[in-house]
């Protein structure tokens, strides 16, 4: 898988984030969400790599990335410690300016690096997800029903470890069954990384750390945002899958508008994992989008 991708990585802070890089041209950092690795764009990131340079990153706590304990202020696995370890990465490979595209959690980190690195961030993609104080300041029974995890994972008295470990396969296909609306299943070479990495030491506590900062600290730095009025100031992509939780739920491109000043918006034939169900789609809304910087830089280089 990814062929032709080179492994990267680079160190903040005493915490290693791992990733690949390909491909030439304007540079896209693609982050993936919870319960996967960088290889979630294994169908996506050869196509957008003809025309760019296309970094994929492991979030702390996921993947090849070192995964430290959680400290008890919850800051560890803060989507703002998130950000900065991906924003080092981009900056340790010399990219001052680059645009980024989060599929689930790897979404709240880009939003997160636009609003803190909004200097360095030219466009912006997020995928299936709302803001998560949204998400949070909208609770209701269909929520608190598909969103489950959510409030599980975030459990601070040590259960949803025991649990998950006493059987992470059998936890780690539930994240997964019933999404492939678009057609298409997870690739077995895929799944088969996402239980590596998953069930790697530390591997399902990080996770959990990830969703106790989302449910705790993030939402303080969230709210912190919202009273000062600060919002995404370049050009935000929502995608989303129209058979997922999030469209049947949100006027999505309505809701960004609350948090970014341009967005634009659409939906795929899909549910949650839009980048393995219809990569068809997503390569072509991302080329799109990024096309004003591909045509730029070929004036450049013309």
């Amino acid at each position: 898988m990814l062929e032709g991708f080179d492994p990267i990585g680079n160190s903040r802070s005493g915490v290693r984030v791992s990733g690949l890089i390909a491909g030439s041209g304007p540079p896209v950092l693609l982050l993936h969400g919870y319960p996967q690795t960088k290889h979630m764009w294994h169908l996506v990131a050869p196509e957008l790599a003809k025309h760019h340079t296309v970094v994929l990153g492991d979030l702390r706590g996921y993947g090849d990335s070192d995964k430290p304990e959680q400290t008890n202020d919850r800051s560890t696995y803060s989507k703002r410690e998130m950000a900065a370890d991906q924003h080092a990465l981009m900056m340790s490979l010399g990219f001052e300016r680059y645009s980024v595209v989060g599929h689930d959690r790897g979404g709240r980190v880009a939003h997160r690096l636009g609003l803190d690195h909004p200097e360095a961030v030219e466009r912006l993609a997020v995928l299936d997800i709302v803001p998560t104080l949204h998400m949070f300041d909208n609770v209701n029974r269909a929520m608190a029903s598909t969103y489950f995890h959510w409030f599980f994972l975030a459990l601070e008295n040590g259960m949803p470890e025991a649990l998950i470990r006493a059987d992470p396969l059998t936890w780690l296909r539930s994240r997964f069954e019933g999404r492939n609306a678009g057609g298409r299943s997870i690739d077995p070479d895929a799944y088969e990384e996402y239980a590596r990495c998953f069930t790697s030491p530390g591997g399902v506590e990080a996770s959990t750390a990830d969703y106790q900062s989302a449910a705790t600290i993030d939402l303080d730095h969230d709210r912190v945002d919202r009273d000062r009025d600060l919002r995404l100031r370049m050009p935000l992509l929502a995608l989303w899958g129209e058979q997922g939780y999030v469209g049947m739920n949100f006027d999505v491109v309505d809701v960004w508008k609350g948090y970014a000043a341009a967005v634009e918006g659409a939906a795929a034939q899909s549910d949650h994992y839009l980048a393995e169900e219809t990569p068809e789609f997503v390569i072509a809304e991302l080329t799109k989008f990024f096309h004003p910087l591909a045509a730029a830089n070929g004036r450049r280089s013309s």
